[in-house]
């Protein structure tokens, strides 16, 4: 289960100046897809995690990749993705301590008021479907069918701290 971030966590975009958290959650609740490039399971989920991003691409929610690695390494594990959507750098694991994760990939729901509402770890499509539908709920959009033909089978992920 993940907790609440701190407020002043700071999320290092690929493309412009690190910002507070609670600078990032002004305007738009965020949708974190946070991956491993280090690890096969990360690479696993990210076909899925691409079509699940862009369907709330249009609702109010910042969708994005939170990446634990440096900004070159994001770019080559993410390729055209990483001009596709938000990316964060983590390569300390600021961002993965402060939400509690233990397996990556995870799919988080921070709302507006900095409050982890829902999370999901590993590839479990019962549980990602479940923060979908939170994030589908809060915003009033229409959540992705999770799993879709061409998902992966379930996986329990990679240890979140490497």
């Amino acid at each position: 289960m993940a907790n609440d971030p701190s407020g002043d966590l700071q999320l290092a975009p690929l493309h412009g100046d690190p910002r507070s958290l609670e600078e990032w959650l002004t305007t738009f609740h965020l949708a974190s897809v946070v991956l491993d490039p280090y690890t096969n399971q990360s690479a696993w989920i990210l076909p899925t995690a691409r079509r699940i991003l862009h369907a709330f691409s249009g609702a109010a929610v910042r969708v994005n990749f939170i990446v634990t690695c440096t900004p070159d390494e994001a770019r080559e594990f993410l390729g055209p993705l990483a001009d596709e959507f938000l990316v964060f750098c983590d390569p300390d694991r600021v961002a993965v301590k402060q939400l509690g994760l233990s397996a990556l990939p995870a799919f988080v729901f921070v709302r507006i008021d900095g409050k982890v509402a829902a999370s999901a770890e590993g590839w479990d499509p019962a549980a990602w479907r479940a923060v979908a539908r939170q994030i589908a709920t809060v915003t009033q959009w229409s959540a992705p069918t999770i799993p879709d033909q061409g998902d992966p089978t379930p996986f329990s992920g990679s240890a979140a701290l490497g």
